[in-house]
């Protein structure tokens, strides 16, 4: 499925497929597949799997079907983190240098952390699922609004701002991919390490506790997979809604799996959700397109409704 998206990506276009169809024999088609569709695809793909993954550690971690990168504030800082980078230092959310890239992609961490810290300490802990979700809107609302004062405080932030917030693909090109994919790979193998301690807390921090677990270090190094995962995400393509939440919750519904495994599939759903819906964003109203984000807002926010509304039916738990 995922190659069949990524044929369908590298094919949707202003010249469409002719310039699949003539890249051998046409430099300027090669170079718009190569230099455009091919790594705008892919890097799609691995921001969803950043943020599947996000999604899934977030879950496991607070014990929260409903936790996801944007719930806690985490995206939202590293938004923030972004906005800082591009108001003092004047970076680019268009550039191709390596250092910018590794530059946005630690300020994005570094404001993912912040949201997630807030959150933590305003809620008082994890224990209550209810004050975890609320604190996690209000960082994320106040965290937003102090995004918007520092655009409007360096008015020429405010067109590449724009485009950040929407959620775009559009300006990822192959040193976003291996950033994002070095990222990726760290992440994961992390976290699938932890997955013994994602399976212990679903079971209560009681429990977790009698099994010798070290919740504690495993804590705050989960913190810091959930905050650079969305970092990494964010910083190269904006801010992306529901993937996070959505990727974990049709892996689940597809089988039951442990937490090691569940991490993995839930980034390999959220590449093909992103990916896909970047796809679909570019052939909606071609030759123009949609912003990514706001497509996935609709798409997510009509799923999370859909949750809800399942979860308050008579055994309709998640």
């Amino acid at each position: 499925m995922a190659t069949v998206v990524l044929l369908l990506g590298a094919g949707v276009g202003s010249t469409g497929f002719d310039s699949v169809l003539n890249a051998r024999t046409d430099p300027v088609a090669w170079q718009i597949l190569w230099e455009i569709r091919l790594p705008r695809t892919l890097g799609a793909w691995v921001a969803g799997a950043l943020l599947g993954l996000a999604g899934a550690v977030a879950q496991g971690l607070f014990r929260n079907p409903l936790a996801d990168p944007y719930l806690l504030g985490s995206a939202s800082g590293a938004a923030l983190g972004v906005a800082l980078a591009l108001a003092f230092f004047g970076a680019s959310p268009f550039a191709t240098q390596w250092l910018v890239r590794l530059g946005l992609t630690g300020a994005a961490f570094a404001g993912a952390v912040l949201g997630v810290m807030l959150t933590l300490a305003l809620a008082k802990g994890v224990q209550h699922t209810l004050r975890l979700l609320l604190a996690g809107v209000i960082v994320g609302v106040v965290l937003g609004a102090v995004r918007d004062l520092v655009t409007i405080a360096e008015p020429d932030t405010l067109q590449a701002m724009q485009g950040f917030v929407l959620g775009s693909t559009g300006f990822v090109g192959w040193t976003a991919c291996i950033v994002m994919a070095a990222a990726l790979l760290g992440c994961l193998l992390v976290a699938a390490l932890l997955g013994r301690v994602l399976d212990g807390l679903a079971l209560g921090e009681s429990t977790a506790l009698s099994l010798g677990l070290p919740l504690v270090a495993a804590r705050g190094v989960l913190v810091a997979v959930l905050a650079l995962a969305t970092g990494a995400a964010v910083a190269q393509t904006g801010l992306i809604a529901f993937v996070g939440l959505a990727a974990p919750h049709l892996v689940r519904s597809i089988l039951k799996t442990t937490h090691a495994r569940l991490l993995v599939l839930s980034a390999l759903m959220g590449g093909l959700l992103l990916m896909a819906a970047d796809v679909l964003a570019r052939w909606m109203i071609a030759p123009q397109e949609l912003p990514v984000g706001v497509l996935t807002a609709v798409l997510g926010g009509s799923y999370l409704l859909w949750l809800m509304h399942r979860r308050r039916r008579p055994g309709g738990g998640l």
